[in-house]
């Protein structure tokens, strides 16, 4: 998806937020928010919001030497999903049509997103959104590839939304799975370090797709993570981010997803706020 005017305002929100996060230096915010203006006004050399806002956390790493602004609440966001682990596991087991409602976790998981919803109360936002049903849901696409594939690639989104994704990974453990994260650290987004603490690597391999965007943009993924991505008999991608950089790419893709602004929801068809699990087919 292109960089849309309704994007810029949301990039500007996120860099004063990541400055407060990162440093309580007035002088080095102004800065960080007259580079980051600049640097809006030049979004049309970039081809998806995902390559935009790695550039603006970039100016925000470079003017506070903090390369990780998002640290701690990346850690509370992990340490308050482990507290609703056991609910949610109990949640799943109640269920007949447990496929389902295991996507239907991983996708509540997508609401804990500090680069939108700041201070978020996961505990009790959890049951509400668990309960849900989604919008789109193309399950029946999904089953019947589940019912031939060996294996599973999933693109992860942010930290704490790991741990619901795990709750899903658990109920899949006969195929071999694959969860791929961020290279380094980008707003709240998951790294190796934070799938691990989620527990994610007693069920799962874990891998680095070697792309350092809010977004898997393929063209700077590294070649270990490619071939799995194009080998892969079944690929879920979670998040906008990642939907954003990969809506055009060429290969069946399922999307798992909260669509959390107007500008994705009308590409979807659906309304703010809508929980989506949609196939988009190789053409």
């Amino acid at each position: 998806m292109e960089v849309f005017l309704e994007c810029l305002p949301c990039f500007l929100k996120q860099a004063l937020e990541a400055s407060r996060m990162a440093t309580s230096d007035k002088d080095v915010q102004v800065r960080i928010m007259k580079e980051t203006a600049a640097l809006v006004c030049d979004f049309e050399r970039y081809k998806c919001s995902p390559q935009l806002g790695r550039e603006m956390h970039q100016i925000v790493k470079k003017h506070t030497g903090n390369s990780d602004p998002y640290r701690d609440i990346k850690d509370q966001n992990i340490k308050n999903a482990l507290e609703v682990y056991p609910w949610l596991k109990h949640f799943l087991f109640k269920k007949t049509d447990r496929l389902y409602w295991g996507l239907k976790i991983a996708a509540a998981g997508n609401i804990i997103d500090s680069a939108i919803y700041a201070d978020i109360d996961i505990k009790g936002c959890v049951e509400k959104e668990v309960e849900r049903k989604f919008a789109v849901c193309d399950i029946k696409e999904f089953s019947d590839k589940m019912m031939h594939a060996k294996n599973l690639l999933i693109v992860a989104d942010n930290a704490g939304e790991t741990v619901f994704d795990r709750v899903f990974i658990e109920e899949v453990l006969n195929l071999d799975i694959t969860y791929a994260v961020r290279a380094e650290p980008i707003i709240n987004d998951a790294t190796i370090e934070d799938a691990r603490e989620s527990g994610l690597g007693r069920c799962t391999n874990l891998i680095s797709t070697g792309c350092n965007a809010p977004g898997l943009i393929i063209e700077e993924c590294d070649k270990k993570f490619l071939d799995l991505f194009y080998d892969a008999d079944i690929v879920v991608s979670k998040g906008q981010g990642n939907f954003e950089s990969l809506s055009d790419e060429k290969r069946a893709i399922f999307f798992l997803l909260k669509a959390k602004c107007p500008v994705v929801a009308e590409n979807l068809g659906v309304a703010v706020n809508d929980y989506v699990f949609k196939y988009k087919p190789f053409l």
